[in-house]
């Protein structure tokens, strides 16, 4: 494993950064009346993502670091609901956020990965 220094070595970081660029943009395409509703909603779950991954990675041990990872983790599935939502709603089409979709799986995959290794003997 390659020496991290800092949660912005981290791809997962990154690319969880990404993620919440891509939400801001999707979800500014929402209806003026889900400001404080389903756009707050999204919004907040996708700054988690970043967040929850450098919170963990400064904690002094590799359980709480796991427990943050866990946290970015459910953030995401927050992530997917919403976006479901949105286009049952009709405010996105599928098609608009099959991008958004793929990084979400990605993401979360290398939050398992990263997690597992943490939690190994």
């Amino acid at each position: 494993m390659n020496r991290v220094s800092s949660h912005r070595d981290l791809d997962v970081w990154r690319l969880g950064m990404d993620l919440v660029v891509d939400i801001y943009r999707v979800s500014a395409t929402f209806p003026s009346d889900e400001r404080f509703g389903l756009t707050s909603q999204i919004r907040r779950a996708a700054v988690s993502v970043p967040a929850n991954i450098a919170e963990g990675n400064s904690r002094s041990t590799r359980k709480d670091y796991a427990a943050f990872l866990a946290v970015a983790k459910g953030s995401l599935a927050e992530i997917e609901t919403f976006l479901l939502i949105a286009i049952r709603l009709g405010y996105v089409t599928e098609e608009r956020v099959v991008a958004e979709l793929a990084l979400l799986t990605r993401i979360s995959k290398m939050l398992r990965s990263l997690r597992a290794r943490l939690l190994a003997p």
